[in-house]
């Protein structure tokens, strides 16, 4: 293998799962240690990843980087649609669900147009529009009102005390990332205090989230990986996302695109 081809593979690893060390790659490439520290070096010139002690992680955003939701609705549409499908399997008749900002959760949102008597708090404009663009007679909508971000989610004092007594069955918590040290987290601090009284609200903590959530960090911590009773991701989840996720959150769901 030559270096540019062994470099793409590396390249490749890291992005998948978030993080390589130099061992693993050792071994999997059949190469030296030296070789893989001038390749990793070499990937790092180039702003690709980020070398750290025995090994290299993603070069990732900054915890407070927070795109747009145009820009986020374009990321990883098909394995955004299967998990939606997943989560709505776990909705029925005559439930509360809360459904939090975020790109997955607004695809949940089309997949929970034709469930009959659904009240549905939210605290995302667009979430909230999907219901009002498929009115039903017997549905009840709550937007929370507050103060708008990038991501168009209502946060701050004003979100926070129409959600504080509310009680539902089920929350859908969108993320910014998920990791084992940091939990579920947010790059926007008033969305993360919001969250966080959507979690106290809710009897059962549902986490929709692709695999490239597996590892990215945002500055404020919404949850412990532990809270979740169930987190619902694709199948390019890395295995040791797996392995850690079934071990921390009540369940996991590998969700499968039907195609």
């Amino acid at each position: 293998m030559l270096a540019p081809q062994r470099q793409q593979a590396i390249l490749e690893r890291v992005r998948r799962s978030g993080g390589v060390r130099v061992a693993d790659l050792v071994r999997e490439l059949g190469v030296s240690d030296m070789t893989i520290r001038r390749d990793l070096e070499a990937l790092a010139e180039r702003g690709l990843l980020e070398k750290v002690h025995g090994g290299a992680t993603i070069n990732g955003p900054g915890s407070t980087e927070e795109p747009g939701f145009a820009a986020k609705s374009m990321r990883q549409q098909p394995e955004k649609d299967a998990i939606a499908r997943s989560a709505a399997a776990l909705v029925g008749p005559g439930t509360a669900v809360a459904l939090s900002a975020g790109t997955t959760t607004w695809t949940l949102a089309h997949h929970l147009v034709d469930v009959p008597e659904l009240t549905v708090i939210t605290n995302s404009i667009p979430v909230a529009d999907v219901f009002h663009r498929s009115p039903r007679a017997d549905r009840t909508v709550v937007l929370t009102g507050g103060v708008r971000t990038p991501s168009d989610a209502l946060v701050g004092p004003v979100a926070v005390a129409a959600i504080r007594r509310l009680h539902v069955d089920t929350l859908f918590l969108g993320v910014h990332g998920m990791s084992v040290k940091a939990g579920f987290t947010t790059p926007n601090l008033l969305e993360s205090e919001t969250d966080r009284e959507l979690v106290a609200s809710a009897h059962r903590l549902v986490v929709p989230a692709d695999h490239t959530k597996w590892g990215t960090v945002g500055i404020s911590t919404i949850a412990e990986l532990s809270e979740a009773d169930v987190v619902i991701s694709d199948a390019g989840l890395p295995e040791e996302a797996r392995a850690e996720l079934a071990e921390r959150a009540g369940q996991l769901i590998i969700a499968e695109d039907p195609k």
